[in-house]
């Protein structure tokens, strides 16, 4: 019965997810265009320079606009809605091909309200952003200047006089073609006219073409910093990291092969053995002695393997993006990386789903439909726990950052009918195919008593050590991340992505492997939790880095922007520990396994 339910679901999800894959991969244009065919000018948004989040509609800026023309909209996907853009068509008749010298748009004149809000945007550095042929286009709103004081030159401050807010009324558009297709455009804005009350404004544009030999496919790469991204600094780190990669590896390796074979020859010595009985007796410790205690459950046994299950699912689906991305250059698609994201997560609950209930089932847990729905709600909780507040502080600054409703249904859609429906099937897949119990030892009915430890052998000092190693393989990758994600970069470089994150997924294991040894050698039987959180604790260290990040390399300012930042750092954080935790965990697993089959073949 459960196997033709599984079947029937997963025949619906199948065609669930055929619509969805359009929303990160569909193009509805061509890119090509006949002599005098319309080119359309999108407008986005605009905000502060220094806080990128903080992003509003182009005209709620009081821009001059053509009344005669109709508002059109362009709707775009799932990923480019949560990505906070919203295309309007701006006031511009452009004709490829056709060069326009000076064109107005319409005429203005600055009453209270108009200037209040020029002067705030000016003041605050805002940009704002236009889209063609979807190519991003940025500019700025105005400039401020300062008049001065006197005619000596003196101390600065001296010189200068009261500040002056400037806004630029004319657009210049370069486009370069190839061909049949746009290849770049250049804006340059001009005619900077002093924001006072009464002050008429002439907003113009020009347009001319430049033919270019540039390839229709390289039109993206100068919005790539090559001399950032691809900078010494860079290729060292990643070499710096994976020569700690080789050296921990070898050392882990031989530590660990050494201690076992003595240990071996310890506990396998022959009894009989007169001379060395007084040795023996001193021999009744270390990690053996945990054989019928060492596979006992681990408490909250229900959240544990959803966390299991959950983490590498996130580490599958991060694999997964960073391999699309090397192959597709998604970073050209506006909200794609989104999309693809929600439609890689959505697909791969049914492996969540495999892990936790199989881990449920080995442990002889009987309640795995309570285990099944918090894997599938852990992580979307997680997520909407942290974007319903940041949501409400969008609203309240009627931000294009605030998720609609319509688009919250379509989330909560694509949950309940494809990864929650994905998560059933996982979990009875595998409670069925991987949930009978394999342990090498027998578990004792009574559980052992644990004796004292060292300190540096801690439960608390295990675990915030056990993150050290890891953070110190990524941190440097972490400034490349967070740098794109915070000041306006496009972040190309998913080669040097995808061996940080080999690099990261090799450290976790070795420490948390090291660190499980040398906590069942001192009869510790409780490896399952800790060596989770152990390799976990690489995200307090990457939120604390987030921090330092904030008031030293940034310039963000305000409630909005602060709120931001620490949300979604928090967001991605609370993710890295649940991957970085399983990965741990597993690695755990399988040498606990390994060293307990051995010694009960013994």
């Amino acid at each position: 019965m459960e196997v033709q339910l599984a079947s029937r679901l997963l025949a619906q999800v199948l065609l669930l997810i055929g619509c969805l894959l359009p929303l990160a991969f569909g193009d509805e244009y061509t890119h090509r265009y006949e002599p005098d065919e319309e080119v359309i000018l999108w407008v986005n948004k605009v905000g502060p320079y220094y806080n990128p989040q903080e992003t509003y509609t182009y005209y709620t800026l009081p821009f001059c606009r053509d009344s005669s023309k109709p508002e059109n909209r362009r709707w775009g996907g799932l990923g480019e809605v949560l990505e906070g853009n919203e295309l309007t068509r701006g006031d511009y008749d452009i004709k490829f091909l056709q060069n326009i010298d000076h064109k107005i748009i319409c005429n203005q004149k600055l009453d209270d309200t108009a200037t209040q809000f020029f002067s705030y945007a000016v003041e605050s550095h805002y940009w704002y952003q236009l889209y063609m042929d979807d190519l991003p286009i940025w500019g700025m709103v105005g400039e401020i200047s300062n008049e001065k004081g006197g005619e000596e030159e003196g101390e600065e401050e001296a010189a200068k006089g009261p500040e002056s807010f400037s806004i630029y009324t004319h657009k210049k558009l370069d486009i370069g073609y190839n061909k049949d297709r746009i290849i770049e455009v250049n804006l340059t804005w001009d005619n900077p006219v002093q924001i006072e009350k009464g002050q008429a404004l002439e907003w113009s544009y020009s347009i001319n073409w430049v033919p270019t030999e540039t390839p229709f496919q390289n039109r993206f790469h100068k919005y790539l910093d090559n001399d950032f991204f691809e900078h010494q600094i860079h290729w060292f780190s990643i070499f710096n990291s994976f020569m700690m990669v080789i050296f921990l590896t070898g050392l882990v390796s031989l530590i660990l092969m050494r201690t076992l074979r003595n240990d071996y020859a310890r506990f396998t010595k022959d009894p009989d053995d007169l001379e060395d009985m007084g040795r023996d007796m001193g021999d009744e410790y270390g990690w053996k002695q945990l054989q019928g205690d060492v596979f006992r459950f681990p408490p909250y046994l229900s959240v544990f393997a959803a966390l299991v299950g959950v983490g590498l699912q996130i580490a599958i689906v991060v694999f997964g993006m960073v391999l699309l991305a090397i192959i597709s250059s998604m970073y050209t698609g506006r909200g794609a990386t989104i999309s693809a994201f929600i439609a890689c997560y959505a697909v791969t609950s049914l492996m969540a789903g495999y892990v936790s209930g199989g881990l449920y089932a080995k442990s002889k847990g009987q309640l795995w439909i309570r285990t099944m729905v918090i894997t599938a709600l852990i992580f979307p909780m997680i997520t909407c726990g942290i974007a319903f507040p940041l949501n409400f502080v969008a609203i309240a600054y009627t931000s294009l950052a605030a998720i609609p409703f319509g688009t919250m249904i379509v989330i909560l859609l694509i949950w309940a009918f494809v990864a929650f429906p994905l998560t059933l099937i996982g979990t009875v897949l595998g409670r069925n195919w991987s949930g009978t119990p394999n342990f090498p030892c027998r578990v004792n009915s009574i559980p052992r008593h644990i004796p004292e430890k060292k300190w540096y052998l801690q439960t608390h000092i295990m675990i915030m050590l056990g993150g050290v190693l890891p953070f110190g393989s990524i941190f440097i990758e972490m400034y490349f991340v967070f740098t794109s994600f915070w000041n306006y970069k496009f972040y190309y470089v998913y080669g040097f992505m995808l061996l940080v994150f080999i690099i990261l997924v090799i450290v976790s294991l070795c420490v948390t492997v090291v660190s499980t040894y040398f906590l069942l050698n001192a009869e510790d039987y409780r490896w399952q939790w800790i060596s989770f959180l152990s390799s976990a604790s690489t995200a307090v260290y990457v939120f604390l880095y987030a921090i330092y990040y904030f008031f030293v390399k940034t310039k963000m300012y305000g409630f909005f922007q602060t709120t931001f930042y620490f949300g979604y750092m928090t967001m991605f954080c609370l993710s890295l520990a649940v991957m970085c935790g399983a990965i741990g965990y597993w690695g755990s697993h399988l040498f606990v396994h390994r060293i307990y089959r051995n010694i009960k073949s013994d």
